[in-house]
């Protein structure tokens, strides 16, 4: 089947639901999306058969203008599309292509109607997806967390679109070598630390020289680890010198870290994350950002497993807003056996009420589109 490659050492992992469908080499479906791989063995007899996924051109051509999709989003189908998209709009900057800037643009958009148009389900991605998330993905969330943040703050929609721009691309420099430093337990060496303290400047280079001109987005991706206190690089900036996007930023990158699971640690639970971020807006003259992602996010934000009063294991689906308290799906018996499909529950009833965050290391394989009443089809 054309335009599908053999799966690479490091693709899958155990644990984290798939984000793309699995083909076989005639093309058929062996895998959907969500589905969780349970252990080693597993992994090496999907190797073994030469399991097939849509190729992300190393080298993509030049599209032609696409028709405008009036289709609603759905997060969970355009994942696939979406981290594709990405890469291909991140190869052209490295490549400085005459296009870039459009397709940077571009992108911050469909992100932006993603968000817009499906709010929680975007969220969810996030969380279900953070077990040990790629370069591509972990960029995607911190444009999501980016979003949500923004608009608690009330920031006009250009603005956001500048912000989400910044998000996608501020790590440019450190892609390549993004993936083995989340799976190394070995200590950075110098030539890894230089890159790090370095990688806001060479991004920036790096938009530059793909024609790459708005102000405001490179002054976003050259500070977007600086610290209020000073202790930031690579300039070392402090306080009002920081533009807020560039805090909004770091936080994202900073929660998305968190609840990520790391060679050298263990993920955070989100209650852990939140109390971290919280903790550290402590003492600060402006702690409207730090506020304003707590709240975005909520304490029990989609995608994340919780405990129940009645014992059940459900997947949040909706933030609590208005009148309407936190939604779920409950998708396992108080005893452990996994439920033939979910069942709806309104955690504002006592018998439903969130006692805890769970922090899965094996979440349950399924169509988690089908929570959200998706259909892929």
């Amino acid at each position: 089947m054309p335009n599908l490659v053999r799966i690479a050492p490091g693709a899958l992992i155990i644990g984290k639901p798939l984000p793309w469908t699995v083909y076989d080499a005639d093309g058929n479906v062996l895998l959907t999306q969500g589905y969780v791989i349970q252990t080693d063995v597993q992994l090496e007899q999907l190797f073994e058969r030469g399991l097939f996924y849509p190729r992300r051109s190393d080298t993509p051509e030049p599209e032609p203008e696409p028709e405008e999709d009036i289709r609603p989003r759905n997060p969970f189908s355009d994942y696939p599309e979406l981290l594709r998209t990405l890469e291909v709009t991140l190869q052209s900057v490295q490549n400085q292509s005459p296009d870039a800037q459009r397709r940077v643009i571009g992108l911050a958009n469909l992100v932006a109607r993603c968000c817009r148009e499906a709010p929680d389900p975007c969220l969810a991605l996030v969380h279900l997806y953070s077990v040990e998330p790629t370069a591509y993905e972990q960029t995607l969330f911190y444009a999501i967390i980016c979003y949500f943040t923004a608009q608690q703050l009330g920031m006009d929609d250009k603005r956001v679109l500048v912000l989400l721009g910044a998000a996608l691309t501020a790590n440019l420099a450190l892609l390549p070598i993004l993936d083995k430093l989340n799976q190394s337990r070995r200590r950075l060496s110098d030539d890894q630390r230089a890159i790090i303290r370095k990688h806001p400047i060479l991004s920036v280079a790096a938009l530059e020289r793909a024609g790459i001109d708005n102000r405001l987005l490179l002054k976003i991706v050259s500070q977007h680890h600086e610290q209020p206190d000073g202790s930031g690089y690579p300039e070392g900036l402090s306080g009002r010198d920081i533009l807020p996007e560039a805090r909004m930023l770091a936080l994202a990158e900073r929660y998305t870290a968190m609840i990520t699971r790391r060679a050298y640690r263990d993920r955070f639970s989100i209650t852990q994350a939140r109390s971290e971020l919280a903790e550290a807006s402590h003492g600060l003259h402006d702690r409207s950002i730090h506020d304003a992602l707590l709240k975005a996010i909520t304490a029990y934000p989609p995608g994340s497993l919780v405990r129940l009063a009645n014992g059940e294991v459900a997947v949040v689906t909706h933030r609590a807003s208005g009148l309407q308290g936190t939604q779920a799906q409950a998708i396992m018996s108080p005893t452990g056996n996994r439920y033939i499909g979910a069942f709806r529950r309104d955690c504002s009833r006592p018998e439903y009420e969130i006692q805890q965050v769970e922090v899965p290391e094996m979440l349950p394989s399924m169509d988690y589109g089908q929570l959200w009443s998706f259909d892929r089809h």
